[in-house]
């Protein structure tokens, strides 16, 4: 008897698996971020206008979709500029040295160490700091 679907393991590392459920799953997690430069027709679409004509201007704050951050994401042209998430900010960093057994990583977000090794692709001076801790975390 064959199965309908055969698990498929997510990516390691900054690679994303998309044959993978939870890699899909990860994707969609949000991202803090601006834009920082006007994005035509892309209003409706992060649920910020209703016709769809509709533009983001410049300047904005926003919380888009990993997948969507990642095509965004230009150093060159400076699309979007994207931040950290609360959990991976430094406050969060000390909490996780001190006594990670305390932190329901769960609860603050399903797919933690995938979504954190994902923040790697994303230019920003603390990724050490955030590969460290995932790496420490997930031991």
């Amino acid at each position: 008897m064959s199965e309908a679907y055969f698990p498929v393991g997510p990516g390691l590392g900054t690679e994303e698996n998309f044959l993978s459920l939870d890699d899909i799953l990860m994707s969609q997690e949000k991202l803090p971020g601006r834009a920082e430069s006007s994005l035509p027709r892309l209003a409706v679409l992060l649920g910020q206008g209703a016709g769809s004509a509709e533009s983001i201007p410049e300047g904005s704050k926003l919380e888009i979709p990993l997948w969507l951050a990642k095509g965004l994401h230009d150093s060159k042209r400076r699309i979007i500029s994207v931040e950290l998430p609360k959990i991976y900010k430094e406050a969060w960093r000390t909490v996780f040295s001190a006594d990670a057994n305390v932190v329901d990583l769960h609860k603050m977000g399903p797919y933690y160490y995938g979504f954190g090794s994902q923040l790697l692709n994303f230019e920003n001076p603390e990724n050490p700091e955030i590969a460290q801790t995932v790496l420490q975390a997930s031991i």
